[in-house]
Order: structure tokens, then sequence, then C-alpha cells
């Protein structure tokens, strides 16, 4: 009797393939960058504000003009965190490392031992056809253009971008970018040059090659004084928080939280249904397996569409189908790196980001 096949593994993770670190923040001036290994830190602070009313008004109250006036005279008073550079600094660091891993595509939980075969033969068809290198590349392009600095990157005046490989703690190999000479929208251009170099690096950590450890410094010029932007808190009992904005420190420094520079890093799908280069579009996605944008509270991979993971990936390791489109078999296996828990019995892929 032929043995049928498998079903799908009700118990099914993955581990991360590309381990951040937070991003810690410092500060000096852009002409000193080449010597910022003591720059200062950056801190938290509080500050109180007096804030106006400004949110839209029940139908019937802006009809009022004595509800209007009453509101106004009651400020939006508030306790915020702030990060700012110091009056004498015009220049933000940020510093992080990351470790890529080996293994991609091999689970480290999974309960049924067909469907782990028919998978791990799936992954190795993949990467014998097309290997690890565009996905490499994309992440590389990603470190180039500094995209894990978020709203640190807007009006920056200059950013600079050093990548170096490391190994029994010293450097073996160095990039630097011009952050704001790479491309932002699409990941054209990136096969020559420095970010292929990058990105061969990444690819070997993937392909589980080499011990890969890069360590990366992001300059940012953007004016003495002004304010930085770590992480936001998420402060689940806001009852008895004072202040209305939290933000991220380690050990009193300003921070940014390694799963916010793994999204950036992993914002490479260029693949889902819509997608445009334009300017006034929203470009490449974070790699999720509904292609969730939670700025915008939406799902660009429908499952009525038979675009999202979980179905390419149904359809490719149990049927043998694999996506007709060469970028939707990129989208699965990046999937696959960015990790998560995808058994049967729950198809909602935890954030390990």
């Amino acid at each position: 009797m032929a043995k049928s096949d498998p079903k799908t593994a009700s118990v099914l993770a993955f581990e991360r393939k590309l381990d951040p670190s937070d991003a810690l923040f410092s500060a000096g001036n852009w002409d000193q960058r080449n010597n910022a290994g003591h720059w200062p830190a950056i801190n938290v602070r509080e500050k109180s504000v007096r804030g106006t009313i400004s949110n839209r008004l029940k139908s019937k109250d802006q009809q009022d003009a004595a509800k209007l006036d009453a509101s106004i005279e009651n400020p939006n008073l508030q306790t915020v965190d702030v990060a700012t550079l110091p009056a004498d600094a015009d220049t933000l660091k940020a510093h992080f490392t990351l470790r890529v891993l080996g293994g991609t595509g091999t689970p480290s939980a999974c309960n049924n031992a067909d469907y782990r075969a028919k998978l791990l033969q799936t992954v190795q068809s993949y990467v014998g056809k097309h290997g690890l290198a565009e996905l490499a590349r994309r992440y590389a392009a990603n470190i180039a253009n500094g995209r894990f600095l978020w709203r640190n990157r807007i009006g920056g005046e200059a950013i600079e971008i050093h990548a170096r490989q490391m190994q029994n703690g010293q450097a073996i190999n160095h990039w630097s970018f011009d952050a704001l000479n790479q491309p932002w929208r699409s990941f054209d251009g990136n096969s020559q040059g420095d970010v292929a170099q990058l990105g061969k690096v990444i690819e070997n950590g993937l392909s589980g090659k080499s011990y890969v450890l890069l360590d990366v410094t992001a300059f940012v010029r953007v004016g003495a004084g002004q304010e930085v932007f770590p992480s936001q808190e998420l402060i689940l009992d806001k009852a008895s928080s004072k202040k209305s904005k939290t933000l991220y420190t380690v050990n009193d420094v300003a921070a940014m939280h390694s799963q916010k520079i793994g999204n950036a890093l992993r914002t490479i799908d260029t693949w889902y249904p819509g997608y445009s280069n334009d300017d006034d579009s929203l470009g490449p996605i974070a790699v999720e397996p509904y292609g969730s944008v939670t700025s915008q509270g939406k799902a660009y991979r429908q499952p009525t569409e038979k675009q999202d993971f979980y179905n390419l990936l149904d359809r490719w390791v149990l049927k043998g189908e694999a996506p007709e489109s060469e970028g939707n078999q990129h989208f699965v296996i990046a999937n696959l790196v960015r990790g998560g828990v995808f058994g049967e019995s729950d198809k909602k892929a935890a954030k390990e980001e």
C-alpha cells in the first residue's frame, strides 16, 4: 500500500536565524566619529508638558462653543520620557550586534517525522535551485540603508553605517555605507559592491558554512541638542503608570528593542500582492505570515487569495506544488528564517522576531 502524504505537524516551531542585540544610543560630533569608542551614553529623562485639546470632538459638541471653551480651559497635562543629544553634540551613534545562525529550514520542534522529512527535502530543493543569496543580499541592504534606525533616519543630514565581521574579538572584514545613497524602496542594484560582499557573509551564516557575528554602528547627523527616538515601552498596566510615554533603556542608556531591529532587517517582502516601487506606495514590508502591517491595520497576504505563508507552505510541502512565483518561494523561506510557531493546532505565528 502506498504511503499517504504527511499531514501538517501539530507542533512546528523554528528558531530565528537573524539574532540582533538591543541597539544602544550614544552621542558625539560628526567630525569625531572615527574616535567614537568613548562617546557618552544618551540618557532618558522625564518631561512634563502642558498640551492643548486637539482630538476630534463629538458632532454635537462641535456646535457648542461653550463646551469647546470649557475643554480648552482643562489642558492636557502629560509626563513623558524624552531622549535628546547634548547641546554640544550633533550626531547620534546607534550600536548593535547581529548573529547569523545556520540551519535554515530545520525546525526546532516538530512532532511529525514524515512531515519533518518532507519539509527538509523542500528546503533543500529550494536551496539547491536558488541558494540563500537573494534573502541574504536583502538583509545586507537593510543594514546598508539604515532601515533599522526607524524614525531616527528621517531628517538626518548624513548617515554613515559601519558593519564589521567579528571573529575571536577581532574585525576580519569591514564595510562602510552612505545610507542616504542606498536604495530604499526596492532591492535592485545591490548585486555588486560592498552590499553584495556583506550579503555573501550573511549567506554563509544562514547556510551554516561559517560562524557569523556582525558588529553594526550607525552615525546619524541630526543637529546639536535634537531629539532622538529609542523604542517606546508597552505599558500593560496603564492605571499604575504616571507617564503617558515610557522609553526603553538598558542600564539607564537609551536603547532600541532587538525585536524592532529584527523587524527592520526582515523588511524585504516586495513579493506581496499590490507591491509598487512608487514613492507614494508602501514599499517593502516585514516578512510576516499574513503580510501584517500593524501601523495600517492591514494584512497584505490574505488567506482568501492563497498568498499567505500557510497556504504557500502547505501546498509546497504536502502537495509538492512550489509557489508559481520565485518571489513567493523566497517569502516562504524568509518566514522560516524569521522563526515562530507554525503548528496546525494554532496557525497564529508567535512574535519571535
